[in-house]
C-alpha cells in the first residue's frame, strides 16, 4: 500500500481495506480514528461501533467511543463506554484512568481514588492518573498521600507542571510554605498557571 498523500487518501485507503476484509475490527478502529481527525464524529462512531462488533477486546474502540459522547456532553455515556473499555480486557488502564477522571469531576471522590489506584496497579508509568489521584487525595484530606502520588508522578515525568502544582497547594495545607514556593515556582517555570488566591497566599512567606 501506498503512502497516502493526505488524510482523504488515507481514509480512502483504510475504507479499501475494510471492503476487503470486513471483519477486521483494526481497520474500522483506524478508519474512525482518521475520521475523528476531520471532526466526523457520526461517520466515526458508526466505525467503532463496527471495530468493536469485530473485536470486542478491543478495548480502544469503547474509549474513543467515549470521547466522542464527552464531545456531546454526554457524561453519563462517557462513563458507560469506558466501562465497558474495562470489562472488554482485564487490566485496561485507560479506561480506569478515565473512570477516575469523570468521577472525581462528579464529586464521587472514593469511586474516583477506587479506580485511579487501578489504573495506577495495571499500568505503573500512567502519569495523568497519578496527577488525578493526587487531587482526589487533595480532596478527601489525605494531603501525605497527595504529597507522595505527586512525587511518583514527578519520577514518572519530571517536566510535567501540574504535579509541582499539586505538590504546593499540598505543602501549603501543611503550612511548609517554602516547599509550597519552590513547587509552585516550578509549576510557573514550566508554563502552568498557579491560580492566583494561591500565588498570594504564599507570597508574605517569600524570604
Amino acid at each position: 500500500m501506498q503512502k497516502p498523500k493526505n488524510a482523504q487518501e488515507h481514509i480512502a485507503q483504510l475504507r479499501e481495506a475494510i471492503a476487503g476484509n470486513p471483519d477486521c475490527g483494526n481497520s474500522h478502529y483506524n478508519l474512525a480514528v482518521a475520521l475523528m481527525g476531520l471532526k466526523k464524529y457520526d461517520e466515526a462512531e458508526a466505525c467503532l461501533n463496527d471495530a468493536v462488533g469485530c473485536s470486542p477486546t478491543l478495548a480502544e474502540g469503547y474509549v474513543m467511543l467515549g470521547s466522542i459522547a464527552l464531545q456531546r456532553e454526554d457524561v453519563d455515556g462517557c462513563l458507560y463506554y469506558n466501562e465497558l473499555a474495562t470489562k472488554s480486557r482485564a487490566g485496561f488502564a485507560v479506561g480506569y484512568g478515565n473512570i477516575g477522571f469523570i468521577e472525581l469531576q462528579r464529586g464521587n471522590v472514593d469511586v474516583a481514588i477506587k479506580n485511579l489506584q487501578k489504573a495506577i496497579v495495571h499500568n505503573s508509568k500512567f502519569v495523568q492518573a497519578y496527577t488525578t489521584l493526587a487531587n482526589a487525595y487533595l480532596m478527601k484530606g489525605l494531603v501525605d498521600e497527595s504529597i507522595k502520588t505527586s512525587l511518583k508522578a514527578l519520577e514518572v515525568q519530571p517536566d510535567f507542571p501540574i504535579p509541582h502544582n499539586n505538590l504546593g497547594i499540598a505543602y501549603l495545607e501543611k503550612e511548609e510554605y517554602a516547599k509550597a514556593i519552590e513547587h509552585f515556582d516550578k509549576a510557573q517555570a514550566m508554563g502552568y498557571e498557579v491560580p492566583e488566591a494561591l500565588l498570594k497566599e504564599v507570597e508574605p512567606h517569600r524570604a
